[in-house]
């Protein structure tokens, strides 16, 4: 993101949403943070909820730019290998990057009080990143790097645990190290039982 006045708008919400909520975060503040009046923070939001929309976009693009999407799908393994080394990736673009951190946090209190957030929890969550592995598990399939089984159960079974390792990370940040350990067990096991 370019470093101008509305990417550093957006930035320092990002960090004032996750830690006070939507609710509990108010334009003052912000301002306050960057410098700026609130008359000048008008100038380029509308209202604190053209600011929350405006962040919510951005940390979407960033995600499915960074990490993947279904309409942004990486590149399908041509390896086992390849594919230990691809989601170790994912994994640690997931664990070390702060907005992504940040983005998980707000993901998780916010989504009990807002709609998009509630569906953007589930994909980021459990379906998109399920969804991506389903594709990625066919696509080998079809090429016969794995074997044949039904690539959305196989997504399910590899996503939801590392899922939930990953916020072990978010809630005991001392941790990385030893859970990215047990995740790259976990999927050198899960590719050697299932694919």
């Amino acid at each position: 993101m370019k470093n101008t006045t509305k990417s550093r708008i957006l930035e320092e919400a990002l960090v004032l949403f996750a830690e006070n909520g939507y609710r509990g975060t108010n334009l003052r503040e912000l301002a306050a943070r960057l410098g700026l009046s609130k008359s000048a923070l008008y100038k380029h939001y509308e209202s604190k909820e053209a600011i929350w929309n405006a962040l919510i976009d951005m940390l979407e693009a960033y995600y499915a730019e960074r990490f993947g999407s279904v309409d942004n799908m990486p590149k399908t393994p041509e390896s086992k290998e390849e594919l230990l080394s691809m989601t170790m990736g994912m994994i640690r673009f997931t664990v070390y990057d702060e907005r992504i951190i940040l983005t998980r946090k707000l993901l998780i209190t916010e989504q009990f009080h807002d709609e998009r957030i509630r569906r953007l929890a589930t994909k980021h969550f459990m379906e998109g990143t399920k969804n991506i592995f389903a594709a990625v598990f066919q696509r080998m399939m079809d090429a016969g790097i794995a074997k044949q089984d039904d690539p959305v159960m196989l997504a399910f079974l590899y996503t939801a645990p590392v899922t939930a390792l990953v916020h072990l990370c978010d809630r005991e940040p001392s941790r990385h190290e030893e859970v990215i350990e047990q995740i790259e067990v976990f999927i050198k096991d899960f590719i050697r039982r299932y694919l």
